[in-house]
Parts: structure tokens; C-alpha cells; sequence
């Protein structure tokens, strides 16, 4: 039974139906004996944990990869189990798990089948779990995202994490010839390695100013506050009014946030007003956004008139 404590010990208490035979003295008479005392308990079809109470999730996810062998986790659950516990997921009740594309599976309840040749290539098969490299599953959740503010945050959340680089997550993404959003994903990584927001800045251009008759303000406007030169991202000038566009990913760095404030209250303090942006306001409620910023600049004396782009009056914008 010394194989048996060790192999339990490997796998988190998880061990597989085949894997128990195949080790020297272990039978099916015995592998029902252990069942039968409850010393072994199924938590998937042919796969048992050695304990009654409720499985982990480093136990189910060894469960799953053991009921779909050869597998490993993918998505959401293979950068789960790099980061550990503390990662929140919005998908923690299930477990994805990839196998080849010819493979013929009926998923049981919980786990989620990603299908895909070669996926093997891909996998850390010494890791326990076996999983996906991390630059893979981030991938794959930015990519599995319902929208492009999603996968901008999925790259976030991967950068600040500092598990991985730009660099492997465009090497990985170059191995992904057909993607969607491949361009935005590009765009959103030289923008990690640069420190910028100019995937930011060009959408706020595209989005919000031009297609709803802003006025044009000027990019990247030069300002002394106290002998020091600060760039502003976006100046209407003759409005006192600057739009400051958040989008870098090492953000919560205090430095970087009282520099922020700093210079907004520089602004505020030549009869200015601040307004700082970030993602969910430029690409997903672009149309709303550039509503509230005209009526800011509207009480500062714009007299300008906007327009209606093609999305405005979509359910999730204004009409």
C-alpha cells in the first residue's frame, strides 16, 4: 500500500480506477474493498478521493483532468491553479479541461471540454495538476471574453500579476495565427511593455470625440505646475477642460496615483476640471461617455452641438 500513499500523496488524495490497478498487489477485489470501507470515495466516474467530506478545488481539478486522460486544465481553471486560491474567477464552480479534437466525451456535470489538436504541445504535463502554460490560458480567457473590455482586462490582470511578460504572451499569440481581436490584443501588449495607454488614447479619439462631434482637443498638451512639466492626455483648451485617459496597467502603484492627483489638482487650480477615463468608459459606453462630456464641457461654455454615432441608441447606450 506504500504505492498507493504515495501516488494519493502526488495527486492531492485523487487517484484514478486504472491507475489503482496498475499498481503491484491492487486488484479490482481491492480497489471494492477500499470503496466499500469508504476509504476511497468516487467523485467522478472511475476517479475517487481518499476522504468522505466535500473535495477541494485542487482536488476536483485533479478529478477532472483524471476522468478525461489524457487532459489538463485549461481557460480560466489552468491560470486558477497557477495563482492559486486567492485568483478570483468568475468561473470557480467549473473546470475546463482540454483533450484532443478526435477525442469523443460526454462531459459530466462541472466540467467544461475544450477540443483542440496538439493541445499537448501546450501543456506542463510535471505540474499537478497538468495544465496549459499560463500564457495559454490567459489567452484563452482574453479571448473567451464577450467583450473587448474583457480581454483588455484579462491582459491586465495577467501583467499585474507578474507571473508572465508581454513577450510570451505575444509568442503564444503568434502561434495562434486566426484569432479574433488579434490586432486589439497586440496593440493592448506593446502597450504593457511601453507603460503606455495608446490603445487608450486612440479610442477615446475614435469612439467618443469624432463620431459624436466633440470638439477636437489637443493630444498630449504641455502644462507647468510648480516648475515641473506634465503632459496632458487630452486639452479643450478653451474650455478649461482635460480628459486624462487611465489605462496603464501597474496603475495602483502609489507613486503613479499621486502624480494623478497631483495633476489634476494642478488643473483644477488654473480654473480647470479633470476628467479621468479609463476602459469601461471608452470601449464599452462610449456613447454615454461622450454624452457626459459634452455636457461638462456644455456648462463650461461649449455651445457645440453632438451627434448621433451608429451605436447610439443600442440597448446599452443612450438614445
Amino acid at each position: 500500500m506504500d504505492d498507493l500513499a504515495r501516488l494519493l500523496r502526488d495527486q492531492d488524495g485523487v487517484v484514478a480506477r486504472r491507475q489503482l490497478l496498475s499498481l503491484p498487489g491492487m486488484d479490482r477485489t481491492t480497489v471494492a474493498r477500499l470503496v466499500r470501507r469508504r476509504e476511497l470515495v468516487e467523485v467522478q466516474r472511475g476517479v475517487y478521493v481518499d476522504h468522505t467530506g466535500p473535495p477541494s478545488w485542487q482536488q476536483r481539478a485533479w478529478a477532472a483532468v483524471l476522468w478525461a486522460w489524457p487532459a489538463a486544465l485549461a481557460d480560466q481553471s489552468a491560470w486558477r491553479a497557477f495563482e492559486g486560491p486567492g485568483r478570483r474567477s468568475r468561473d470557480v464552480d467549473r473546470l475546463h479541461v482540454v483533450v484532443d479534437r478526435d477525442r469523443r466525451l460526454t462531459a459530466p456535470p462541472g466540467i467544461v471540454l475544450h477540443r483542440r489538436s496538439g493541445f499537448g504541445d501546450r501543456v506542463l504535463w510535471n505540474l499537478g495538476p497538468p495544465r496549459v502554460r499560463l500564457e495559454e490560458a490567459v489567452l484563452d480567457v482574453a479571448l473567451g471574453a464577450p467583450d473587448e473590455l474583457g480581454t483588455i482586462a484579462a491582459l491586465a490582470d495577467a501583467a499585474g500579476g507578474r507571473r508572465t511578460t508581454a513577450a510570451r504572451l505575444r509568442a503564444a499569440l503568434d502561434g495562434r495565427p486566426w484569432v479574433p481581436r488579434r490586432a486589439l490584443i497586440g496593440a493592448v501588449l506593446d502597450d504593457v511593455e511601453a507603460g503606455s495607454c495608446s490603445v487608450l488614447e486612440r479610442e477615446y479619439l475614435a469612439r467618443v470625440e469624432r463620431p459624436h462631434g466633440l470638439p477636437v482637443g489637443r493630444r498630449q498638451a504641455r502644462a507647468e505646475h510648480r516648475g515641473r512639466t506634465m503632459w496632458q492626455d487630452v486639452a479643450y483648451e478653451e474650455w478649461g477642460l482635460v480628459v486624462e485617459l487611465d489605462g496603464r496597467f501597474d496603475h495602483v502603484v502609489m507613486t503613479d496615483r499621486d502624480r494623478d492627483l497631483d495633476r489634476d489638482l494642478a488643473t483644477a487650480a488654473a480654473g480647470g476640471q479633470t476628467l479621468r477615463l479609463g476602459y469601461g468608459q471608452v470601449l464599452s459606453r462610449s456613447c454615454a461617455t461622450a454624452d457626459r462630456v459634452a455636457r461638462v464641457l456644455a456648462s463650461r461654455g461649449w455651445s457645440g452641438v453632438t451627434q448621433r454615432c451608429g451605436k447610439c441608441g443600442a440597448p446599452d447606450q443612450p438614445g
